[in-house]
């Protein structure tokens, strides 16, 4: 993020928004942004533009053909977490009648943290971080989320 200034905030209007976002977060762990954003068209477009019910009926097969195309980051268990993370984000979008209703039932931002550590792959602390603060959560400053969190 210090890279290049904080990234734009949305105001997600479906699970896919919530989806896009968080699989960009998955992504970015651990890669370069630039690579990230150079690709995001193709991965938009293998990962059905996000289309969160699409992508939670990928199979092994889909996957495999993922880990085949030029356009996506092409990390196996990355693409694995995408998939898990769309069922998992159903799930909960519906055991709590929204998936904004899941991100605020926590109470401060340590504990959706632990939260969203438990429930989904590859959200450590700084995707998290940059999942909240694009969707428009309650997050600390990034400083002190630094000092914090960053080793």
């Amino acid at each position: 993020m210090s890279e290049q200034g904080p990234p734009e905030q949305i105001e997600p209007k479906s699970l896919d928004d919530y989806l896009a976002v968080m699989s960009k977060a998955v992504f970015q762990g651990g890669m370069s942004w630039r690579v990230v954003e150079a690709k995001w068209p193709g991965i938009q477009a293998a990962f059905k533009n996000f289309d969160v019910h699409k992508v939670a009926d990928f199979n092994e097969r889909d996957i495999d053909e993922l880990t085949q195309d030029k356009r996506v980051i092409r990390n196996l268990r990355k693409l694995e977490a995408i998939v898990a993370n769309a069922r998992r984000m159903i799930a909960l979008d519906a055991e709590h009648s929204s998936f904004r209703n899941y991100l605020r039932s926590h109470g401060d931002f340590d504990a959706t943290l632990s939260a969203m550590r438990k429930d989904f792959k590859f959200m450590g602390p700084m995707a998290t971080y940059y999942f909240l603060y694009v969707v428009g959560e309650e997050v600390p400053p990034h400083e002190e989320f630094q000092a914090k969190y960053r080793k």
